[in-house]
């Protein structure tokens, strides 16, 4: 057989660019291409990824105009521009590609498409060359009944929402408040145009989900109920192969010798996400709340992380001398590697999905404190379903002294802890032979055989 004939049947994977979104389309890449297929991913030149990580890829890079992802600006706006400039590109070299393969004896020039839900366009470039699309979502399953009622919530009056109504339940969306629903503080006009641009994806052929059937069965029941096509829960991807780092930032592995040194379950890990920022009074609290907790504590601070900064310049006086020996900063952590570091305790996250997920499959209890997005909902699941994280109510050092030290030191704590090991146990069983997302895999696996002529 020539090597021609080696190639696996062709799958186009299309990322967004942002960090949360790109991390588990790489992942899904390298599940998939250990399943037999052959892999083109598609990015921007904004936040590529690093191609020598991927050498079992091939990679496509679509041009833009933008320089850097200003979390601050108008997100619509940045997505129309965002797809609108990649539709043309990627439509010339999916024309192109089919007939490439249509040279090959053992395929029909069929190509399947998986893309990031807000990379929408796909769709219609997937329509106008008859090919079959799939949605990959990065966000949790329990995110998406919340999102899809915010349309009807907003035409009854309910959003913004009214300080009053904060934490009161939302009827039908059990055990969500008003506080937790994505985008609640949105104004009107934007929040118009986000729903508009939700409603471009109307035919997907399936969708993948970063999830476990056990974790959100509920909110998964409810999905395959509204969308009527194929869903697969094959999570957690950051355990299901190997896949090299897929960080956008250098990530400092020193970390992990300061971390050998270290008590067992003594530390605790504090990173905020790649976009989230913070004013300098914020980060005054969390640092003396830090400090004043009198344990151990690896936190990563971005360049850039706070306002106006370089790095650590507006540290408040007098606590780099406070923290020696008991405190490291650093700029960017191997993330994966920490959480399964024996002296980390518990997990300060902003419960984006990725490192939610990352955290359960660790067994490593959570402090939540959400910024944007789908992360409130997780930050509820956290807290009051799976009760595997402490809610972070407000940004007060003595708050921070309060919940580093109930998660670290107190019998509720350790209480979390137990729980955080057994949810660890199920995600493992999950990819087990006879393991909800080893099946659906294998599902996922033959309709794409199916779709690309196998």
């Amino acid at each position: 057989m020539g090597e021609e004939r080696k190639r696996g049947k062709p799958l186009v994977l299309v990322a967004s660019p942002f960090q949360g979104h790109m991390t588990p389309m790489l992942q899904l890449g390298s599940v998939l291409h250990s399943k037999g297929f052959s892999i083109t991913m598609v990015h921007t030149k904004l936040n590529s990824p690093d191609h020598s990580n991927h050498p079992e890829f091939e990679f496509f890079v679509i041009s833009d105009n933008f320089l850097a992802i200003d979390a601050s600006a108008n997100f619509t706006t940045f997505l129309e521009a965002l797809n609108d400039n990649s539709k043309k590109q990627l439509q010339d070299h999916l024309a192109r590609k089919m007939i490439e393969e249509k040279g090959r004896d053992d395929i029909d020039g069929r190509i399947t498409i998986i893309h990031d839900n807000i990379m929408y366009f796909v769709e219609e470039v997937a329509n106008n060359l008859g090919l079959p699309s799939i949605v990959l979502r990065s966000s949790s399953a329990s995110y998406m009944p919340a999102f899809l009622a915010l349309p009807k919530l907003h035409a009854k009056g309910h959003l913004p929402v009214k300080d009053s109504m904060l934490q009161e339940l939302v009827p039908e969306l059990h055990p969500l408040r008003y506080k937790d629903l994505p985008f609640n503080s949105t104004p009107t006009e934007v929040a118009t145009e986000m729903f508009a641009l939700s409603d471009r994806i109307r035919t997907p052929s399936a969708i993948i989900w970063n999830t476990m059937e056990h974790l959100e069965h509920s909110a998964l029941t409810r999905l395959r109920q509204h969308y009527r096509v194929p869903i697969f829960a094959i999570g957690p991807l950051s355990k299901m192969v190997r896949c090299p780092s897929t960080s956008f930032l250098k990530e400092d592995t020193d970390c992990i010798s300061w971390l050998d040194k270290q008590a067992p379950r003594s530390v605790i890990y504090v990173s905020l996400g790649s976009l989230a920022t913070m004013d300098e009074t914020e980060l005054a609290e969390t640092a003396w709340g830090l400090a004043n907790s009198k344990q151990p504590f690896l936190w990563v601070v971005r360049p850039g992380s706070v306002c106006g900064s370089e790095w650590v310049e507006f540290f408040p006086e007098g606590f780099t001398e406070e923290i020696k020996g008991r405190g490291l900063v650093l700029k960017w952590a191997p993330q994966k590697e920490v959480l399964a570091h024996f002296a980390v305790g518990g997990f300060w996250s902003h419960c984006g999905w990725n490192s939610t997920l990352e955290s359960i499959s660790e067994g490593v209890p959570m402090i939540c404190r959400p910024v944007m997005g789908d992360q409130c909902v997780n930050s509820r699941y956290l807290s009051y379903v799976w009760r595997i994280g402490l809610e972070l109510e407000q940004l007060d050092r003595k708050v921070v002294v309060s919940a580093i030290r109930r998660l670290l030191v107190d019998d509720e704590g350790k209480e979390m802890r137990q729980r955080a090991i057994e949810m660890k146990e199920k995600a493992k069983y999950c990819l087990c032979n006879g393991g909800s997302s080893y099946k659906s895999l294998n599902d996922l696996v033959g309709f794409l055989q199916i779709q690309t002529g196998f």
